[in-house]
């Protein structure tokens, strides 16, 4: 067996056990998980995912061991705007919270699915015109201005989603939360239950994300020659991770207000550094040097929304 396919089998194997691990073990049918169990949760995911990158490591080197972090770092960071639009969603469709984590796994599983296709024919299309990365590079520079100045939740409604006009128009759907069922059947009719409409919500609202930040990752991973085992590792340890942190995280989404400005900026970067070589031929920036600026830019708007939180009640009561 060539290391590639070593890599790729062991990846799989790991998967596979932490699953059943953590969704089969952890996680019962229907119910609730605390902040407590989010958090061994998250850090079992998190812990595994950097274990997989001393893996890679060992297996292929470091640069490729590097870039899989940077690119991890990007889409686990990115992954807490979806926590926020999914809040959202849950909130709309007044799902029950011991509901909740079926519904986590279920659109999660169907987001790792689109996210291994689009993965594959984003892989196709660069190989195949290379410029490709320029549009990535211009629309990445777009994206991160425009995170930058507008809030996630000035700008996502679930009633007006494209999607939920679609499911309500070509399906018939009962706007209830009946026991966590996706349908059910009234009158002699199948109809198809809030639950179905919120999970179908959160795998293609992943995908939008998922515009952003796979050619994110395709602009990092530029210096190993395992670019695609990269990016689809990198990216489904960050998927899977997302429903532990969703837990974690959801009563405390708002202290990280300025996470959103950090990631804006690493967007933005990257972009900038798709484009450089259209003008500057033989540009070539380190990896280390993007795992800093994406360290540096997370970290700083982390601990920059730590404070302003802090500040405000001191604020509040000057008043």
């Amino acid at each position: 067996m060539t290391a590639d396919q070593i890599t790729y089998l062991v990846f799989g194997i790991v998967i596979l056990l932490a699953l059943v691990f953590d969704l089969g073990l952890l996680s019962k049918k229907s119910t609730e998980i605390s902040i407590k169990k989010a958090l061994y949760q998250t850090l079992f995911w998190v812990a595994l995912a950097f274990a997989f990158g001393g893996f890679l490591w060992f297996e292929t080197g470091k640069a490729s061991a590097l870039e899989y972090v940077s690119a991890y770092l990007m889409e686990w960071s990115l992954s807490i705007d979806n926590i926020f639009v999914f809040i959202l969603i849950f909130s709309f469709f007044n799902i029950r919270t011991d509901h909740v984590a079926r519904a986590l796994l279920v659109g999660i599983l169907m987001a790792i699915v689109f996210r291994i296709i689009f993965i594959t024919v984003g892989v196709a299309l660069v190989e195949r015109f290379n410029w490709l990365l320029y549009i990535f590079g211009a629309f990445l520079v777009y994206t991160g201005f425009k995170i930058f100045t507008v809030r996630q939740e000035d700008e996502f409604d679930p009633a007006t989603s494209p999607v939920y006009k679609f499911l309500n128009r070509f399906f018939p759907i009962i706007h209830e939360d009946v026991s966590g069922k996706l349908s059910i059947k009234k009158d002699g009719k199948r109809f198809f239950t809030s639950m179905f409409v919120v999970i179908v919500m959160l795998a293609t609202t992943d995908i939008v994300f998922a515009l952003d930040s796979i050619p994110a990752v395709f602009a990092i991973v530029t210096e190993s020659p395992n670019k695609e085992l990269i990016i689809y590792t990198s990216n489904i340890f960050a998927v899977l991770g997302l429903r532990s942190l969703f837990f974690l995280l959801k009563g405390a989404v708002n202290k990280f207000e300025y996470l959103q400005q950090g990631i804006a900026i690493v967007l933005i970067f990257i972009g900038a550094k798709m484009i450089v070589p259209l003008f500057v031929p033989g540009f070539h920036l380190p990896v280390t040097i993007s795992l800093i600026v994406i360290l540096i830019c997370l970290g700083g708007s982390v601990l920059y929304s730590i404070q302003a939180a802090k500040r405000r009640p001191e604020e509040n009561d000057l008043v």
